[in-house]
């Protein structure tokens, strides 16, 4: 393909070859198939208990209350599918959004497309940090080389280079100066442009077999812990059950009825809402966290979030809007202000800004080459300082040795080449040999400029003979037309060229303006903040300064780090908030030394050589508008909108996730010790039977929706970020969280029981007592609900909080215990008599009376919530 060539595709022919090829994606791990979940909720201990009930009313002969119990299993498993079903679309929704990116040119536009839905024929252009998303062959390249490691297993990147005419079929992977990339290998270094020749299953990676992509579900330290604590009590709750069967049997002498009362018994204990509720707190939470701009790539980290005690972030685009504009040239020792709007420039800055456009990309992606471009257009545009005819013969790349980079230019007359360069302004005074007092006042200027917050490149230029030029066929730029190979006879590092000294340029990035307040949030929340950054330290303290971002410690270097031991860098972590001028491996080393002091660290990162700390850091934040892909496949977390504010926002999330987890399994504990004293003493005591199937089924709808819905819908605590970070080895089943459901639960009892038996000692039928009973018991977990929506607001203020779910629940409830009392058709099928509709209302009035002497108690402090 030729450069004149390189517009890629039609929207017409992607769209087609879409259809007829289908989406470029290799076998991953897919969404539950309906029929899964269905078999899932069918094998739920609660369904298997009903139909055990249901073959025993058969065996009694009691057609009628088998098929009443169907009815409520079918009722059952349509609430556990929809809970199911709202959890799997919100992971299906993550899914989407995690989806790799690309970037291609059809018809001439660069645009950036999910992974997925690149086609054979498609013009992807690659740069450094970019995970292929299909087998291609390459059309341009500039110094790039890739890691094929996961198909040669080999660890030490590639050399790619083109070849003329350009193959038509993929060679094999490995070996250097090849034109084939892989799917799912990284660049690692240099950008270049190639055409996909097979994708998804026919990609090499595909015929291989390996899923790349698959999303790898592991269970979370909770829900471990949830799953354990289910199975003790499931199998103290079996041993108790039988027991009771036994005793039933034994006093009375009926044993199918015993059975009965064993398997009710079991279906009141097993707390089987429990892996549910976890399930669809950490499924929809992370729905809502994608909603704050946050995509959750590990469910864990939800768990993390709300334990986080240090946030490490980038400055740029992270704290401020990464929106670069030139504000400043220096040059000679004069100063120009590039503000204002007029059009012009003094004409003894016109070379700077001519350099430094040279040593841009024309299309560039970076933010202050955007900047640089801007500013040249504007100040430029009508005189002989833009070069466009000239054509790109090589680049030296940015490295860590030398935080510089060069592009060189043919001359118009084919005589020389002209080289211009760029970078950080030590590394362009190091290349331009200056002298010491040179350096001094170029830093002195430097210094002056960062501490107005900009940010300062140097800028230089030099002019190269080769011995032997030859005129090459030259490309306008190096995307999205071809790039060429490295002509001979240019030298192999910057440092043999001989550069001059142009200038200074500066740049500003403003803070983002939500920044400040999510600081104070931080530091209201007991979250330490840390600033790292690549910038000078006046920039870096400016920036600061801004944020309200205090370092009591000062600031340290990327030096200073290196002349620290780990051990001294311990020490002084302690009190040191923002680091300057830091390579991307030593922001590792930070984490780790961060770690090592107990703290739980959360990182932000954008570049290939970020992936090692966000991997290592407690949870790993990478950048989703400029990270690189194999950043956001290291990181936990990916922010989709690049602000600081976003990660505030997702750390409140998870501490309200966790408060709603602590809330819910209160209020398990509370409603299902009534359900099982209810179960046990009436056994124990002789007294008639009170709660059969049916009634702990009716109980059962109450609280499942309860659990998952409700509470998981419900507000933030007002305080959730005035306290300190979590603990992390906090437990949703702490001994405060238990006490505080069970003293609930008990005086709940208490009062169902004193109900029941005062009912019974003056004379109330057996089916009566047992409504009024039910009533106590439908109310109490009503108010149940309200005690425990929030961990500091009074029951009062908690009936105000909106949220929707609630007051479906409490009507249902209602509805259905309505009709319990005043249907005789319904009321038989709950074993009521017809109750006095006073005695109704004693015994309503008498539960609301407990629930609020336990409000009362609560907002008194003797149960209040504590983290």
């Amino acid at each position: 393909m030729s450069p004149d060539s390189a517009t890629g595709l039609s929207q017409q022919a992607a769209a087609e070859r879409l259809r007829s090829d289908g989406y470029n994606e290799l076998p991953s791990s897919k969404p539950r198939h309906v029929w899964a979940i269905a078999w899932s909720v069918l094998t739920e201990p609660m369904l298997l208990l009903l139909i055990a009930c249901g073959a025993i009313y058969l065996l009694l002969g009691d057609i009628h209350e088998a098929l009443v119990l169907l009815g409520f299993v079918f009722v059952i498993i349509a609430i556990t599918f929809f809970q199911e079903h709202k959890t799997e679309r919100a992971l299906e929704a993550l899914r989407d959004l995690s989806s790799p990116r690309a970037l291609v040119i059809r018809e001439g536009v660069q645009q950036r497309i999910a992974g997925r839905e690149v086609v054979r024929g498609d013009l992807i252009m690659l740069s450094e940090g970019d995970r292929i998303p299909a087998d291609a062959i390459l059309l341009s390249c500039l110094n790039m080389t890739v890691d094929e490691s996961l198909l040669t297993g080999e660890s030490v990147p590639v050399s790619k280079a083109i070849v003329q005419p350009a193959p038509l079929v993929m060679g094999q992977a490995g070996g250097d100066d090849l034109p084939f990339v892989f799917s799912g290998s990284l660049v690692v270094q240099g950008k270049g442009v190639a055409q996909v020749v097979a994708i998804g299953m026919h990609s090499a990676i595909g015929q291989i077999g390996k899923a790349l992509f698959s999303v790898l579900e592991e269970p979370t330290r909770v829900q471990r812990e949830t799953t354990r604590v289910v199975r003790y009590v499931a199998v103290i709750s079996i041993a108790f059950a039988a027991f009771l069967a036994l005793w039933y049997g034994i006093t009375r002498g009926d044993w199918l009825n015993g059975l009965l009362v064993g398997i009710t018994f079991a279906m009141a204990l097993i707390p089987e809402e429990l892996p549910v509720v976890l399930t669809l707190f950490l499924g929809i939470g992370a729905w809502r966290i994608a909603k704050q701009q946050v995509l959750t790539r590990r469910i864990p980290a939800i768990e993390t979030l709300g334990a986080a005690t240090v946030l490490c972030v980038d400055k740029t685009g992270t704290l401020t809007q990464n929106k670069m504009a030139v504000a400043q040239l220096f040059s000679a020792g004069k100063l120009a202000d590039c503000n204002d709007a007029s059009p012009g420039l003094p004409e003894e800055f016109h070379e700077v800004l001519e350099y430094a456009i040279l040593a841009s990309h024309r299309e560039p992606f970076d933010p202050m080459e955007i900047a640089i471009q801007a500013a040249g257009l504007a100040k430029l545009g009508k005189t002989e300082h833009l070069h466009d005819s000239w054509g790109l013969v090589d680049e030296y790349p940015l490295s860590k040795e030398l935080l510089a980079m060069s592009r060189v230019w043919q001359s118009a007359d084919h005589t020389h080449y002209v080289i211009a360069t760029k970078g950080a302004p030590e590394a362009i005074a190091d290349l331009c040999h200056l002298k010491p007092e040179q350096i001094s006042d170029l830093t002195a200027q430097v210094n002056l400029m960062a501490g107005m917050g900009l940010r300062v490149l140097g800028v230089a230029k030099a002019i190269f003979t080769p011995v032997n030029l030859s005129v090459h066929n030259l490309s306008a730029d190096l995307a999205p037309n071809l790039l060429l190979n490295s002509p001979e006879g240019l030298p192999q590092i910057q440092h043999d060229f001989d550069f001059e000294l142009l200038g200074l340029i500066a740049l500003a990035d403003p803070l983002r303006p939500t920044v400040p307040a999510a600081i104070k949030e931080c530091q209201s929340a007991g979250i330490r903040v840390i600033m790292i950054t690549g910038d000078y330290p006046a920039t870096a303290h400016s920036i600061a300064r801004q944020c309200g971002l205090s370092s009591p410690g000062g600031i340290m270097t990327g030096a200073d780090l290196t002349a620290l031991s780990d051990q001294q860098l311990q020490q002084r972590l302690s009190n040191v908030n923002i680091f300057c001028r830091v390579l991307p491996e030593q922001k590792l080393r930070l984490v780790n030394v961060l770690k090592s002091n107990k703290e739980i660290v959360a990182m932000t990162g954008d570049g290939v050589n970020d992936a090692p700390a966000l991997k290592s850091a407690n949870i790993g934040i990478a950048m989703g508008k400029r990270g690189s892909d194999v950043a956001r496949e290291s990181a936990a977390l990916v922010l989709l909108d690049d602000d600081f504010s976003s990660i505030v926002a997702a750390v409140k999330l998870g501490r309200r996730i966790f408060d709603n987890l602590g809330k819910t399994v209160s209020f398990i504990v509370a409603v299902h010790i009534p359900v099982m004293g209810m179960s046990v003493v009436p056994v124990m005591m002789g007294w008639p039977i009170i709660l059969m199937p049916v009634h702990i089924l009716v109980l059962q709808l109450i609280i499942d929706p309860t659990c998952s819905l409700v509470f998981e819908a419900e507000p933030e605590e007002p305080d959730v970020m005035q306290r300190g970070p979590r603990p992390t080895d906090a437990s949703i089943f702490d001994r405060r969280t238990l006490l505080r459901g069970a003293s609930q639960g008990v005086a709940l009892l208490a009062t169902v029981l004193a109900i029941f038996s005062i009912a019974l000692q003056r004379g109330v039928a057996t089916e009566q007592a047992r409504a009024l009973a039910f009533t106590a018991m439908v109310v109490g977990n009503i108010g149940l609900i309200f005690i425990n929506r929030s961990l500091s607001r009074n029951l009062f203020k908690s009936i105000s909080l909106p949220n929707p779910a609630l007051w479906w629940v409490v009507g249902s409830a209602l509805l259905i215990l309505a009709a319990s009392l005043f249907m005789p058709s319904i009321s038989r099928l709950f074993y009521f008599g017809h109750p006095n509709p006073i005695h109704i209302a004693i015994s309503a009035a008498a539960t609301l009376l407990c629930i609020v002497l336990i409000a009362v108690v609560k907002s008194r402090g003797h149960l209040q919530f504590s983290s």
